[in-house]
């Protein structure tokens, strides 16, 4: 749709135009109905007089539009999208009536249906360019302003917004409003508003400041009885100290309120004192330790926020992943030095860097600082150099320069610069004045280029010492710059049955090649760890010995960063066809079951899913998977009752167990016939099961009705959803796609649910006969949807199981079709087209498996 996609340089142009924007009064009704909300909004501004320029409305219908006292004609300067504002003056006053529609896409003003008693739901989703789905606005960063909500509501409903709740008044019959006070100057994609019937916890804190913060935690009427607000307001309070001690500034916002919401998109939202969460992250039974960490990451990410991305804001968007980049450095280092998740940066490791060395591999990896043209650029870039590369980067800084001279720039980044938007040069400038160094050659090496080296130890090993030690950085790009890093070389040796770090030195490396003279003399461990302590962003690569040791000892690895290192040049191995996809299915059959790090074990296992259904051939796959389940029925009936790695193998068996053996296990502890002692048959475990069973054909469309019938929520309606799109076979296989490409009406979480169900099981036929439909009916929405659900049908399903040339030759001829208005769509799909050709690659070199 046209003006959809502003560009920066509309932006920069509006911003010259409109010099500052006083205030929005923004009064919405949502009483009229189940498709469409008032919404009016009055905007005060100053502009160059006599110019001309626009703001953001995505509307159903415009009523009125009035321009300092004078009507203009709707139909003349209104399109759906902008709204055209000629002739300003140096002080203006907009005033536009309009109904906007309610979202089912996360997207904007989102409205759901409780299934469980039949009450509305409403939450807003901004960013990146969604608040002029709700009210007309200056859509952009550095256009802050004050913003009024009033806000008219049934009379039962909680209304929550970034300033605290006031006393409503009546409105009309059944109706009440909420005028809330004016916010702080803020950008637009930061406001929020979230109501319906919500349940509240409340709680309070004492700020540095002084002042009493309130605290909420809300969640559906429905969900209420499963929502640990305690723990909540625990990692809450640990938070708010940590980083108002690091920051030197006190909290900036009034109150503090976590609203967990449903179909959420993302993890969660920042919006200034009312952020918004996937409702995941409550709990309706058991959840692994890794589930219950990353939880307490996000709260702590969103928090950090309030600072970094709220207080002080971006410029515009290409200065994104420094918000998030930073969010994310500073969510792991509190959750490891506050709270009792001390190993936050070894599930950073496994989770987080993986993700982006995964992704700076890509044919479109990019630059740190990626150029960011227009909002199609943004969206696709909430990828893994924005968060998981950025906060590599900046954990790399912090070792270089020191954590108390980067905090003491913070601090001075923060003072001189709180309510205002800002640049990377801004940042960097005080990081210089605190650390006294000069970060030019640090920010080109590291900001501006793209891509991942390898780092490898070469040396000699004399009357039992190391000699000609070196460190040296390779790249299958022959013109890449090899960045300087900071980091740890370790040695371990075997004691008592352990391999335990019996020597560590810290370096700087830079270059091709980097001699390591305090290594000479040591005496020779049985493995030589490069990155000891994952200080640096790269690759690893073990020497011939030392491989061999990690491969038949890796659980022994008494420390577990250590562990994850390994697991990784383990995961790099296989993903470059360098290891044999049953080789690795070995080692982790082998070690997986004395790993005690929850998050390593999760992605792990997820990587094991994905080398057992794209990477082992498919003439081997179903013999493959049968071994592999039995090895982990076996570690799976020795685990600990009640243990999280009890859990794990139980949900990794029943994936695993294609075969009717296997199969009927899994049943019969669904069906309680066959219990494991310590084992909380809880409802999403029972979907869990379920969901396995349907995709290898040992349950079906009865199983899933009963299951609803006994589970009628949200998220037994998402978990059945995903169950019936696991139903293999052609017919069931292209139902489904047809269904999930067509209608509408359907919630982009429940799409996405879908898609993973689509994908799941070890059969490929069908979907094999569904590679051109795939293609054709990607071409059918492009431009069509919004960029939420297109990248949910796109990404979820590509045809990535289907490991073969002609897929690969369809992928290709698609993506040849595109033309550059097509942006967006090209890189969702050239990303998956890399992963099915990395999938083909390692099925070449390895045709036994």
């Amino acid at each position: 749709m046209p003006g959809m996609n502003l560009t920066r340089t509309e932006a920069i142009e509006r911003a010259s135009i409109v010099k500052d924007v006083q205030s929005y009064r923004v009064e919405l009704d949502l009483t009229r109905g189940e498709r469409v909300f008032g919404s009016k909004t009055t905007v005060r501004f100053s502009a160059e007089p006599g110019a001309d320029t626009f703001i953001d409305a995505v509307t159903d219908s415009v009523r009125s539009v009035t321009l300092n006292g004078k009507a203009l004609d709707p139909a003349g300067v209104a399109d759906g999208v902008r709204i055209a504002l000629p002739d300003l003056e140096a002080e203006n006053e907009l005033v536009v009536d309009a109904d906007a529609l309610y979202m089912n896409t996360g997207e904007g003003l989102h409205r759901f249906v409780d299934p469980v008693d039949g009450e509305v739901y409403l939450y807003t989703q901004f960013e990146v360019p969604d608040s002029r789905r709700m009210f007309a606005v200056f859509e952009q960063p550095d256009l802050k302003s004050e913003f009024t909500f009033v806000v008219t509501a049934p009379e039962h409903w909680s209304v929550v917004s970034n300033e605290p709740t006031p006393e409503p008044v009546p409105a009309h019959e059944g109706a009440k409003t909420w005028e809330f006070p004016p916010t702080p100057r803020m950008s637009s994609y930061i406001t929020a508003l979230i109501a319906g019937p919500y349940k509240g916890v409340f709680s309070s804190l004492t700020s540095s400041s002084g002042r009493e913060i309130e605290l909420g935690v809300y969640t559906r009427a429905s969900m209420a009885e499963y929502m640990d607000a305690d723990n909540v307001f625990e990692l809450t309070r640990q938070g708010f100290a940590f980083y108002e001690e690091q920051f030197g500034t006190p909290y900036p916002f009034t109150k503090y309120d976590q609203l967990f919401v449903p179909d959420f998109n993302a993890g969660a939202m920042e919006n200034a004192g009312a952020v918004t969460y996937l409702e995941s992250y409550v709990f309706r039974g058991k959840v692994t330790e890794a589930v219950r960490e990353r939880r307490a990451i996000t709260i702590l990410h969103e928090l950090a926020h309030m600072w970094f991305g709220d207080l002080v804001t971006m410029k515009w968007w290409n200065d994104l992943w420094l918000n998030e980049s930073f969010a994310e450095f500073m969510c792991h280092l509190s959750a490891a030095e506050a709270t009792e998740f001390t190993d936050a940066w070894t599930s950073f490791a496994a989770a987080d860097k993986w993700w982006a060395y995964s992704q700076d591999q890509l044919p479109t990896t990019h630059p740190i600082v990626a150029e960011i043209r227009d909002l199609d650029d943004v969206q696709v870039n909430f990828d893994g150099i924005t968060y998981a590369k950025g906060a590599s980067v900046l954990r790399q800084l912090v070792a270089w320069v020191g954590q108390e001279r980067f905090m003491e720039g913070v601090r001075a980044y923060f003072a001189k610069h709180a309510w205002g938007n800002t640049e990377l040069p801004d940042l960097l400038s005080e990081l210089e004045a605190s650390s006294g160094r000069d970060l030019s050659a640090w920010g080109k090496a590291w900001l501006q280029t793209s891509g991942v080296t390898t780092l490898a130890a070469e040396f000699e090993v004399e009357d039992g010492t190391y000699r000609n030690v070196a460190v040296v950085q390779s790249s299958p790009d022959a013109d890449k710059v090899l960045p300087p890093h900071r980091l740890g070389i370790g040695v371990y040796a075997d004691q008592d049955g352990r391999l335990v770090r019996t020597h560590r030195v810290e370096i700087d490396v830079d270059g091709a090649r980097t001699s390591v003279p305090e290594l000479d003399g040591v005496a020779a461990g049985d493995l030589l760890v490069v990155n000891d302590g994952d200080l640096a962003y790269g690759n690893i690569r073990l020497d011939d010995a030392s491989f061999a040791v990690a491969k038949a000892r890796l659980a022994d690895v008494e420390d577990s960063l250590t562990r994850v290192l390994l697991w990784g040049a383990a995961v790099e191995g296989v993903r470059d066809a360098e290891i044999a996809p049953t080789e690795f299915l070995d080692l982790v059959a082998a070690n997986i079951p004395r790993e005690t790090t929850s998050t390593v074990v999760s992605m792990i296992l997820r990587q094991a899913r994905v080398v057992l259904q794209n990477y082992v051939v498919e003439s081997r796959r179903a013999e493959v998977a049968e071994s592999l389940a039995a090895r982990v029925l076996e570690a799976l009936e020795a685990a600990e009752p009640g243990s999280d790695m009890q859990l794990q193998l139980m949900q990794f068996f029943a994936v695993t167990a294609a075969d009717a053996k296997h199969a009927s296990i899994v049943k019969a502890v669904l069906d309680g016939e066959r219990t494991l002692e310590g084992l909380e048959l809880d409802s999403d475990l029972k979907w869990t099961l379920l969901q396995a069973l349907v995709a290898s054909g040992a349950a079906g469309e009865a199983e899933i009705a009963s299951m609803l019938e006994s589970d009628n929520t949200a998220n037994g309606a998402l978990a059945a959803a995903q169950a019936r799109a696991a139903v293999p076979g052609s017919e069931a296989k292209k139902a489904t796609m047809d269904l999930l490409f067509t209608d509408r009406s359907i919630p982009n979480l429940t799409l996405r649910m879908a898609a993973m169900g689509f994908q799941s099981g070890l059969d490929t036929q069908a979907h094999r006969e569904l590679v051109d439909e795939f293609f054709s009916r990607a071409r059918e929405i492009k431009g069509k949807l919004s960029h939420e659900v297109t990248q949910t049908l796109v990404r979820g399903l590509y045809p990535s199981r289907v490991v073969s040339r002609t897929a690969l030759d369809a992928s290709a001829a698609f993506i040849a079709s595109l033309g550059e208005e097509d942006a967006a769509i090209k890189r969702m799909v050239v990303e998956s087209h890399d992963g099915l050709a990395r999938a083909l690659r390692v099925q070449e070199a390895f045709p036994n498996g």
